[in-house]
């Protein structure tokens, strides 16, 4: 994980949470075969690459002063874990859990028990795709949920918490 960079306080308030935070950061969660991107199913999810998704939600989190860390991993247990630690120095999660979308209660109870606000993305639109693909644990947690926009559903997420974050 990179050094923890200096934070600025900030408050929010969403239908689920009330709290104060002194971060400035949001975590940015890719799950399975994401790092893939560019070259995997391009036809489907597009020639982008993950770093080039990364470094533009960067990007526009540094146009309403946040920062990102991001997080990519094909193990479960490391997403968890990064969940888990955004509770200390994050005001909120984009997460694109791919394939842990319809299958991991274990990501939509750490997303549930750490009280940040989330959004989901899904670079394709999985309501049309494969029938087990329309469902998303993650979306029962999720604040917000965009599908099949491609990366730029990265950047609708990050503006949609930075809009959040700034009321």
């Amino acid at each position: 994980m990179p050094a923890l960079l200096p934070c600025l306080p900030v408050s929010y308030s969403f239908r689920r949470y009330r709290t104060t935070v002194t971060q400035r950061r949001l975590l940015l969660v890719n799950g399975p075969n994401l790092n893939l991107l560019g070259t995997r199913q391009p036809e489907v999810y597009g020639s982008t690459t993950l770093a080039e998704i990364e470094a533009r939600a960067a990007e526009v989190a540094a146009e309403s002063g946040l920062q990102v860390r991001s997080v990519q991993s094909n193990h479960e247990g490391v997403l968890v874990d990064a969940i888990h630690a955004a509770r200390a120095d994050c005001a909120g999660i984009v997460i694109n859990p791919a394939a842990y979308s319809h299958t991991s209660v274990a990501i939509a109870d750490a997303l549930r028990s750490v009280g940040l606000p989330v959004a989901e993305v899904h670079l394709s639109n999985i309501h049309a795709r494969e029938e087990f693909r329309h469902h998303s644990y993650v979306s029962a947690v999720a604040d917000m949920v965009v599908a099949g926009a491609g990366p730029l559903g990265y950047d609708m997420a990050v503006r949609y918490l930075a809009s959040r974050l700034s009321q």
